[in-house]
């Protein structure tokens, strides 16, 4: 919209006060920080992993993998959060008799994680797995198996990601280096790498997992330079929700805002759910991901005039899973509230024990501060309706229930 302007001999032009400038939402997310590394490009199953494709969000199975049902059930949960890839662990004979049933009904692709075994790769690859991870550092006689498990990779179109962890680092480059260094890392990658290219075969992804967030990156940014192979960005061991969150975030912004990184798993010590939506958090802060819902709030100072923290707690609430993607705004006084309100899709500016609803960019009405959570949750169900999207269809498919508190 084109505001009104006033203009004289004494300055230049200024917004007429009858006609306020609609700043809205951009019709477009920012452009990413950096363009994406260039790399070669994998199949994991159907999803497309570098070489351009979106980034994916991955995460680990925490049921044991001989329980079928119990497998298939937590990759459901997983997948309704958003996630892409999922990858199960096989440290028994009774997982890897499990893979078939698993890899066949899964509705996402599935990673065989095999250590210490060199036999269980080949297992992996016969019950339909969509890839193999691989660390080169704990599995017996590796070296000598390469050219085999190269071929029948090869053979089945499978493609095997070396996963390289500081906790399990090979240990004649642990003697070299002395320890976990971002050098010693990439070295071990490399390495293995160069013995399945021996044989022919590049369809490979890797990682370097790291605890240390300065380590993880510096590691990345070293692999990157020295090879074009998809990248999976983790950071090992990375701690409880709150902490490994911290961890994740600041590495995977890191290298994500720098191109660097074609999947993500966020390694956290709570429910393999919270990993996605994290690692998905994560993509769309960056612009990577579409976004959905965002709630934008104020920290709250002297000079709200309501319950912010409150009135911020309902809505997150009562939107958990909301299936739109909409920016609301809470916001608790009148100096940056109106702003923000202004540039979400919803917003709420408040003071004196009201608030000012903004649709759009538009003032619709103001109400008290009780009303104001339901107003909000109301003009969210009309937007989504705008949008073609049925929220009632969305909960009972088992997305969002919105309820008012």
């Amino acid at each position: 919209m084109t505001a009104a302007t006033n203009s004289g001999p004494s300055g230049p032009s200024v917004p007429s006060p009858q006609r306020p400038v609609n700043l809205g939402m951009p019709a477009a997310p920012p452009p990413p920080l950096a363009p994406r590394r260039v790399s070669r490009q994998v199949m994991v199953g159907s999803v497309p992993v570098g070489g351009g494709a979106p980034i994916s969000v991955q995460s680990m199975t925490t049921t044991l993998t001989a329980d079928v049902n119990a497998t298939l059930q937590q990759i459901a949960e997983l997948t309704a959060a958003g996630c892409q890839i999922v990858r199960v662990a096989v440290p028994s004979q009774d997982d890897v008799a499990a893979l078939p049933a698993i890899a066949r009904k899964s509705p996402i692709p599935v990673i065989a994680d095999i250590h210490f075994q060199p036999k269980y790769v080949f297992a992996a690859i016969d019950a339909g797995c969509a890839a193999v991870r691989v660390n080169p550092g704990n599995i017996k006689k590796f070296d000598d198996k390469v050219g085999e498990i190269a071929r029948a990779a090869q053979d089945a179109g499978v493609p095997i990601r070396i996963g390289v962890n500081a906790g399990s680092l090979d240990p004649r480059l642990l003697e070299k280096y002395g320890k976990a260094t971002a050098e010693a890392l990439v070295e071990s990658a490399l390495w293995e790498c160069s013995l399945f290219e021996e044989h022919g075969f590049r369809d490979i992804k890797i990682s370097v997992k790291h605890h240390d967030p300065v380590v993880m990156i510096r590691a990345y940014r070293l692999l990157a330079q020295q090879c074009d192979y998809p990248l999976h960005l983790g950071v090992t061991e990375a701690g409880p929700a709150f902490q490994g969150t911290i961890k994740s975030a600041v590495a995977f912004g890191a290298l994500l805002a720098e191109g660097i990184g074609d999947t993500i798993r966020v390694s956290l010590s709570a429910p393999p759910v919270e990993e996605v939506k994290v690692g998905t958090a994560i993509l769309a802060s960056l612009g990577l991901k579409e976004r959905g819902l965002e709630i934008v709030s104020c920290p709250s100072c002297g000079r709200a005039q309501v319950d912010v923290y409150r009135l911020a707690n309902e809505v997150t609430a009562a939107l958990e899973g909301f299936p739109a993607p909409l920016r609301v705004a809470v916001m608790g006084c009148v100096v940056n509230g109106p702003g923000e309100a202004r540039e979400a899709d919803i917003g709420v500016a408040s003071g004196n024990g009201k608030g000012q609803i903004f649709v759009r960019g538009e003032v619709t009405r103001t109400v008290p501060e009780s009303q104001i959570v339901e107003t909000l949750i109301e003009e969210a169900m009309k937007l989504a309706e705008q949008m073609g999207i049925d929220v009632n269809e969305a909960a009972s498919g088992g997305g969002a229930v919105v309820t008012v508190h």
